[in-house]
C-alpha cells in the first residue's frame, strides 16, 4: 500500500488524484502545512526539503511531485495514464510534465513566496507582480496549445497525468489580481472536463475545498 504525505490544496493534490484514478490501495498521512507539520523533525527525516508531498512505496521514499507522479504511472502502465516508454507521445508527455513542474510551478512558487527572493515589502510586492505576469504568459502558452487541437485532453484523445498536473497548477492562479487560468477560453473549456471526473471530485470533497475550484 502506498503512503502519501499530503496537505489539502498543496502540490499533493496531483498524486492524490492520480492514486484515485489508478484505483490502487493507498493511505493518506496528513502533514498540515498550516500548522508547520512539514517542518518537524519526523517529517524532515523523510523529506529533508520540508516540502509536500512525499510518497512511501515499500520502504522507498520519493519526493518531488513530478517524480512521485511518474513513479505511479510507470508502476501501473495498464491504466494508460501516460504514453508508452520510447514513444514520441511519451517524449511529448515528458516535455509538458517538466514544463509544468520546472517552469509554471516554479514561477507560481515565486508568486506565493516572494519574500524568499527579495528583502522588504515593496521589493517582495514587485517580485510577486512580475511572477504573476510571467505565469500569465505561461497560461497563454497553455491556452494556445489546447487551441491547437480539437481533442478533449491536454495530450490528445487520452486523459493523462498531464491533465491532472496542469489542472492543479491552474487552480493555484485563482487569486490572481486579473487574468486567472479560468479566464483563458480554451483552458476554461478543458479544465471543466478535468474537474468533472469522479476522482477529481472525490479529492476536492475529501480536502473540503469549495467552488470555484479553479
Amino acid at each position: 500500500m502506498y503512503q502519501l504525505y499530503y496537505s489539502p490544496s498543496t502540490a499533493s493534490m496531483a498524486p492524490h488524484i492520480l492514486l484515485e484514478e489508478l484505483a490502487v490501495p493507498y493511505e493518506l498521512v496528513l502533514t498540515d502545512t498550516a500548522t508547520g507539520s512539514h517542518k518537524k523533525a519526523e517529517y524532515l527525516a523523510l523529506n529533508p526539503n520540508g516540502t509536500i508531498p512525499t510518497l512511501l512505496d515499500r520502504g522507498q521514499v520519493i519526493f518531488e511531485t513530478a517524480a512521485i507522479c511518474l513513479h505511479l504511472v510507470d508502476s501501473h502502465p495498464e491504466k494508460n495514464l501516460f504514453p508508452a516508454p520510447g514513444s514520441l507521445k511519451r517524449a511529448e508527455a515528458y516535455k509538458w510534465l517538466i514544463w509544468l513542474s520546472a517552469t509554471l510551478q516554479s514561477t507560481l512558487v515565486v508568486y506565493f513566496y516572494p519574500e524568499r527572493w527579495a528583502s522588504g515589502e515593496q521589493n517582495a510586492a514587485d517580485v510577486k507582480r512580475h511572477a504573476q505576469q510571467k505565469a500569465q504568459g505561461l497560461l497563454e502558452q497553455m491556452d494556445k496549445h489546447l487551441a491547437s487541437h480539437c481533442s478533449p485532453w491536454f495530450l490528445g484523445e487520452e486523459f493523462s497525468l498531464i491533465d491532472i498536473y496542469a489542472m492543479m497548477l491552474c487552480r493555484w492562479t485563482r487569486h490572481f489580481d486579473d487574468k486567472k487560468a479560468r479566464d483563458y477560453p480554451f483552458i476554461a473549456l478543458w479544465v471543466q472536463k478535468v474537474l468533472a471526473r469522479p476522482a477529481v471530485q472525490k479529492v476536492m470533497d475529501y480536502d473540503g475545498l469549495v467552488k470555484p475550484y479553479v
